[in-house]
């Protein structure tokens, strides 16, 4: 062999194997990964015993979900439509505004963690506006998830509903 195949030979051999997908890019991101990042409301879609279904924060509820990559976590859903109090004040509401905000929205900050093979989300909620769920553990299973969008069931919603919520990815 003269010296220019050999180099020829050597150029295709270097560019072939550098066309070959790495095990990095060729593997698909964890759900751990694909989760990672903010993600705004869509809606809660809850269903009662009796199948009966409703949006839990009604029309174009807001909300924002944060999972960081060292597993922490916070949720805030509202209703878009809160009704202010009467006195600027937070802790001079009435007994109607602080019902009306308090069936109006949750928040909770945590832990989190993913099964990867049920697809299953735990939180632990360290504090939040329900002060029952402090310490506890809630799991939420995806049905669905894309680069732009989340869904997933909470089987066991604190009102005794099974909820489905949808977020998009925030921008």
């Amino acid at each position: 062999m003269n010296r220019a195949h050999i180099i020829t030979l050597s150029t295709i051999a270097a560019l072939a194997l550098a066309m070959l997908p790495s095990a990095a890019v060729s593997q698909q991101a964890s759900l751990k990964q694909q989760l990672v990042g903010a993600w705004t409301l869509v809606s809660i879609i809850a269903t009662d015993k009796a199948g009966n279904k409703s949006d839990r924060r009604g029309a174009n509820p807001k909300g924002l979900l944060i999972f960081d990559a060292s597993g922490r976590f916070s949720i805030l859903t509202s209703r878009a439509e809160l009704p202010n109090f009467a006195i600027d004040n937070v802790n001079q509401g009435t007994a109607e505004e602080n019902k009306a905000v308090m069936t109006g929205m949750i928040a909770n900050v945590g832990t989190w963690s993913i099964d990867e093979k049920t697809k299953t989300i735990t939180t632990n909620i360290d504090a939040g506006s329900f002060p029952n769920l402090n310490g506890k553990t809630q799991t939420r299973v995806i049905s669905s998830l894309t680069a732009d969008e989340l869904r997933y069931v909470n089987g066991a919603s604190v009102s005794g509903t099974m909820d489905e919520a949808t977020w998009r990815r925030a921008k």
